[in-house]
C-alpha cells in the first residue's frame, strides 16, 4: 500500500502501552463510586455462608461492629444494610421500632465507624412474615398505609445514624410520603436514595436466600415489568418530583439502556445495583472456569459506569477494594 493512501489516523496509536492507555480511559471506577450490600442476622453466634452467592454471608449483628471496622480498613466507604429479622409480623413493625433490628445495626455501624456512610434499605419485606413490602389485605400490598409505614421507619433510620435512607419497596408516592415524615421530624437534611425503576426481576432469587425472605406470592402489582422502559422513566422522573435526591436502576446490566436514557433526563446522581443474580452468575461461571473473575467485574462495573451511573451498588466492592481495579 502506497503511503499516501495509508489512513493518516491510526487509532491504534493511543494503545500502545498501559500508561497510554491509562491517559485516554475514558471511564473509571473507584472505591468513592462503589456501595457494598452486606446482610445482618439477629440472634446468630457466626457468620452464615449464602450458598447461591459464594463469598457473602449474613454477618452476626453481635459482631456487626468488627466487621465494619474491617471494611473500613480494605478502603469501603459505604455500605448498605439489609436486616435477617426473627421478629417478623404482617406489618413489619421491628423496621420503625427505635430498638429493633435495623436501628440496632445503624447505631453499630456508625458507631464503629463513623465516617462510613450508612445507607439503609427503606422497606418491609425482611421484616413481615408474608415477605411482601407492606401490608396484604384481601392478596394485595396496601399502597397507602404501606408509605405512612415507610415514612416512620425512615425516621427510625435517620435517628439512629443512617446517612441516607433508601426506600425500596415501590409503592406509589414513597418518595413524598418519607420527605414529609422527615421534614416533619426535623431531619430536613437527611438525603433519599430512591429504588425508582426496580423491576420485578428473576435476577433476586439470590438476594431473598441471602435477607431471609420467603415471598408469598410474587410482587409484580408493584414491581416493574421488566419490558417497560417509558415505564420506568416515569417512575423515576416522578421520585425527583416528588423530591429524591439519588435515583436508582435495579437491577444494572440487563437495563443499561434505562440507567443511559435516564441519565440524559435527570441530572440528579444515579445508582446502579449490580443485584444478586447478576454477581451469582459471574461467580459461579468463573468457579467452573469459564469466565476471567478479576477481568469480567471490571469489565461489568465499567460498563455499568460508561452507561451513566454515578454510583453502583454491588457485592464484589469489598473484592475491588482489596485488588484494585
Amino acid at each position: 500500500m502506497s503511503s499516501n493512501l495509508f489512513p493518516i489516523t491510526r487509532l491504534r496509536r493511543l494503545r500502545a502501552s498501559e500508561g497510554l492507555r491509562g491517559l485516554v480511559r475514558e471511564t473509571s471506577v473507584t472505591l468513592n463510586d462503589l456501595i457494598l450490600p452486606i446482610f445482618v442476622e439477629e440472634g446468630i453466634d457466626a457468620p452464615l455462608p449464602v450458598e447461591s452467592m459464594p463469598g457473602v454471608e449474613r454477618i452476626p449483628e453481635r459482631a456487626l461492629e468488627g466487621h465494619v471496622e474491617a471494611l473500613a480498613r480494605d478502603g469501603i466507604k459505604a455500605l448498605m444494610m439489609f436486616g435477617v429479622s426473627h421478629h417478623k409480623d404482617p406489618a413489619g413493625s421491628d423496621s420503625w421500632n427505635p430498638g429493633g433490628l435495623l436501628a440496632r445495626m445503624v447505631k453499630k455501624a456508625k458507631r464503629a465507624v463513623p465516617e462510613m456512610v450508612v445507607i439503609s434499605d427503606t422497606c418491609f419485606c425482611e421484616y413481615t412474615d408474608h415477605g411482601h413490602c407492606g401490608p396484604v389485605e384481601a392478596g394485595e400490598v396496601v399502597n397507602d398505609a404501606a408509605i405512612e409505614n415507610l415514612g416512620h421507619q425512615a425516621v427510625v433510620a435517620v435517628e439512629a445514624g443512617a446517612d441516607i435512607v433508601a426506600p425500596s419497596a415501590m409503592m406509589d408516592g414513597q418518595v413524598a410520603a418519607i420527605r414529609r415524615a422527615l421534614d416533619a421530624a426535623g431531619h430536613t437534611a437527611a438525603p433519599i436514595m430512591a429504588y425508582s425503576s426496580k423491576m420485578a426481576s428473576a435476577f433476586y432469587g439470590p438476594f431473598r436466600a441471602a435477607s431471609g425472605c420467603d415471598l408469598q406470592g410474587d410482587r409484580k402489582t408493584y414491581q416493574m415489568d421488566p419490558l417497560n422502559a417509558r415505564e420506568a422513566l416515569r417512575e423515576s422522573l416522578l421520585d425527583e418530583a416528588e423530591g429524591a435526591d439519588f435515583l436508582m436502576v435495579k437491577p444494572a446490566l440487563p437495563y443499561l439502556d434505562i440507567v443511559a436514557r435516564l441519565r440524559q433526563q435527570s441530572l440528579l446522581p444515579i445508582a446502579a445495583y449490580q443485584v444478586s443474580g447478576e454477581y451469582a452468575m459471574i461467580k459461579f461461571a468463573a468457579a467452573a472456569g469459564a469466565l476471567d473473575e478479576p477481568r469480567i467485574v471490571r469489565e461489568t462495573l465499567g460498563a455499568i459506569k460508561r452507561a451513566g451511573a454515578d454510583l453502583i451498588l454491588s457485592y464484589f466492592a469489598r473484592d475491588i477494594a482489596r485488588q484494585g481495579f
